[in-house]
């Protein structure tokens, strides 16, 4: 009974809505009105910046590990930890704050196998921080982190920690799935924007010579912005 009790707490634990709760009370915004509109930590961090990011991904970990840390305490049960762990991401997936939805889990996936097997997920954690940092988009890196997760527990052999692994990869696959779809389409966001040059290396385009040219369809349709550093209508661009 106990037990019962205390994964149906790990589910209310893992309802909190840390992204939403610092989004409105420290930025005014919804995030669920706003750029990805998930309750996450990326989009909190594009909304209101990556201070209130980084305190959202921390909080949604530590909701994830809280509860197993304390299951690990009073119970020997790999099924109970387990369970527990899972009460936890589904409560930040399907949020009874939220009208039972809500993020995508990876951070509360990070928190709940923190005390499970650190080990592992720092492995896993590299392999996602590297795909992040050589394709740019956080997704793909969070769909690497729960696929390099089961592999990294079966080659340590913790054999008994399988099962939840492979469900938690098929929950945060299926969070991501519109993400998936835009990765598969080109058409996924960045998690920082490309910078490109503003102009041409001949000469300036500032704000004031470009409004001054909006007016000139001839050279809109040249150069996409009516830039003067273009060259007047019919002119060889500055190279």
């Amino acid at each position: 009974m106990g037990n019962l009790l205390w994964i149906a707490i790990a589910y209310v634990m893992g309802s909190i809505p840390f992204g939403l709760v610092f989004a409105r009370t420290f930025c005014g915004v919804d995030p669920r009105t706003g750029g990805s509109r998930n309750v996450g930590a990326t989009n909190v961090a594009r909304l209101c910046g990556t201070k209130w990011g980084v305190a959202t991904l921390l909080c949604d970990a530590l909701k994830g590990a809280l509860p197993v840390a304390i299951a690990l305490s009073f119970s020997d049960s790999a099924l109970f930890h387990s369970l527990t762990a899972l009460a936890a991401l589904i409560g930040h997936l399907h949020s009874c704050f939220l009208g039972f939805k809500g993020g995508k889990a990876v951070a509360t996936t990070v928190g709940v196998f923190i005390p499970l097997a650190f080990g592992q997920l720092v492995l896993a954690g590299i392999a996602c921080l590297l795909v992040i940092w050589r394709s740019g988009f956080v997704s793909l890196g969070s769909l690497t982190l729960v696929t390099a997760l089961p592999v990294f527990l079966l080659l340590y052999g913790k054999w008994k920690l399988l099962p939840l692994a492979l469900v938690v990869m098929a929950l945060v696959y299926w969070s991501h799935r519109e993400n998936i779809g835009r990765l598969a389409r080109g058409e996924e966001k960045p998690w920082q924007k490309k910078h490109h040059d503003a102009a041409p290396t001949g000469g300036p385009a500032d704000d004031a010579t470009c409004a001054a040219s909006t007016d000139r369809a001839d050279d809109q349709a040249h150069c996409g912005c009516g830039c003067a550093a273009h060259g007047e209508p019919g002119a060889t661009p500055e190279k």
